[in-house]
């Protein structure tokens, strides 16, 4: 695992995984490695009440809820719609749902405008076409095919950034569960194995892109991931991230409470802000999500840490946070300097600590971009 850039759940959490394999005596539906207990404890944590003789730590960080009708949708034979704003942890949570049922999270369609028909279903090796003629051996099976043949979850993210016809093809797939091939003669159709489920993403913000069709929608149970709003749950999900990356990047060092607590007022601020806002041109084109919240703190570690002091100052963060935001010019600039001169110098005059370097640090990177 060492030798790879970012490890798919599975591997990352293999030995975890192994470990309540072996203690899940749990009635398991279908070909699922695990139970539905223990994959909801797998992705939320371990509790006292659970009776484990090791803790299982928490990965994702949100509503048990929404965990618990995720799982239930896959145990049915419905697909598993996970929609929400960008950065809410969807795809981590299509992720661990897929690692813990059927320890392969990466049979994966990317959603895009240039994603086909061939993506969803099959295509051709064409020097064996040429050489063989077309048959199951020439065949190169979609991640959704694969998912089919081995009874597994199959993941499709960004959904609705696919073309309506690329989406359809999922209708028939979702509905029949079997993919016909008309180019063969024989052994021309593909039957999906029980176990079988699709997990889908779709960003709410990219409503009028490509929208879903009712009978899409209907084959579908909707799973909606708020914005994370509660401080001591965005607080844990930032540090746990944090931790991942530092570990990756063989960095030692703390995050000092009080910067992250600057961090989240910031963003909290911001995201304040631009809901009050009167129109897109008063708001960040920045969603601040959790995500990018994640983004700015680890580019401002990693700065330290490469430039700096090896350690975590005020001035780098709001230089990363200026940084990391400011995308429009000079429209983000604009927000994020009204933002410094008339939230965060009022609050160092009243509040002291690490805000009046904050203030500074970020009234240097405005006036470096600007």
């Amino acid at each position: 695992m060492s030798d790879l850039l970012r490890a798919p759940a599975e591997i990352k959490y293999a030995e975890e995984l192994d470990w309540l394999e072996s203690v899940d005596d749990n009635p398991k539906p279908f070909s699922w490695r695990l139970s539905p207990k223990m994959v909801r404890l797998f992705i939320l944590g371990s509790e006292r009440s659970d009776g484990l003789d090791r803790e299982i730590p928490q990965k994702w960080f949100g509503d048990r809820s929404f965990v618990e009708r995720s799982i239930v949708t896959l145990a049915s034979d419905r697909g598993l719609l996970l929609i929400g704003d960008p950065g809410t942890g969807k795809s981590w949570l299509a992720e661990l749902l897929s690692a813990a049922i059927s320890r392969n999270s990466t049979l994966v369609v990317q959603g895009t405008a240039g994603t086909t028909e061939d993506h969803v279903k099959y295509s051709w090796n064409v020097s064996m076409v040429i050489a063989k003629g077309q048959s199951r051996e020439s065949m190169i099976p979609s991640p959704i095919m694969t998912a089919m043949e081995g009874g597994a979850i199959g993941r499709f993210e960004e959904l609705t950034r696919s073309t309506s016809d690329v989406q359809d093809a999922l209708i028939s797939i979702l509905s029949e569960k079997y993919i016909s091939v008309p180019e063969l003669d024989s052994d021309n159709i593909v039957f999906a194995k029980p176990g079988f489920s699709v997990i889908a993403t779709a960003n709410s913000r990219d409503r009028g892109v490509n929208d879903l069709s009712s009978a899409l929608k209907r084959r579908f149970n909707f799973v909606r991931i708020p914005v994370v709003t509660n401080k001591k749950s965005e607080a844990e999900i930032v540090r746990f991230r944090t931790e991942e990356l530092l570990r990756r990047h063989r960095i030692e060092l703390d995050v000092p409470p009080t910067l992250l607590d600057v961090l989240l007022q910031s963003f909290a601020d911001l995201r304040a802000s631009a809901a009050s806002a009167g129109s897109d041109d008063e708001k960040l084109e920045s969603a601040l999500s959790t995500a990018e919240q994640i983004g700015v703190l680890e580019d401002a570690i990693l700065h330290g840490n490469f430039f700096g002091e090896r350690a975590l100052t005020a001035r780098t963060l709001a230089s990363s946070l200026v940084g990391s935001l400011a995308r429009r010019e000079p429209e983000d600039l604009a927000i994020l300097n009204k933002y410094l001169h008339g939230v965060v110098e009022p609050r160092g005059k009243d509040e002291g600590g690490p805000w009046p370097e904050f203030l500074e640090g970020g009234r240097d990177a405005i006036a470096t971009l600007s």
